[in-house]
């Protein structure tokens, strides 16, 4: 059974993308075309959760969490409990992080990264 982007979420992926918050595309730009060292997708649908970014390789999913994430916190427990039952992690990031302390984002990030990869921790340069 397909659980990757199934067709029916297309239009809803696509008009996402279009509508991105100021902090995805904030963080898009750190992740899009390997930045930090693996390939990330926006808006990929696995099962019938749509998610911020994803990295197929690592098994990750990057979430970012506005004001709406605080009074669905047992939506978000469940979703995220469907996803490590499939082997994924995900990280949750808040829409002040974006803004007060990218960089630090981009290190955990880079992080995780580099431990699902099996290759060690791995720092930013100082240029982030």
């Amino acid at each position: 059974m397909k659980v990757h982007n199934i067709k029916r979420y297309l239009e809803r992926r696509r008009e996402l993308r279009k509508a991105s918050t100021p902090e995805e595309k904030i963080l898009w730009n750190e992740l899009r075309n390997n930045k930090l060292g693996a390939r990330f997708k926006r808006q990929h649908s696995i099962g019938g959760y749509i998610l911020d970014f994803y990295c197929f390789q690592a098994r990750l999913i990057v979430e970012i969490d506005g004001k709406s994430h605080d009074v669905n916190k047992l939506y978000d427990a469940d979703r995220d409990k469907y996803f490590k039952e499939l082997g994924y992690l995900t990280l949750r990031i808040k829409n002040d992080e974006i803004h007060s302390n990218l960089k630090d984002v981009k290190e955990g990030i880079k992080k995780t990264l580099s431990l699902r990869l099996g290759e060690g921790v791995l720092s930013l340069s100082k240029d982030g």
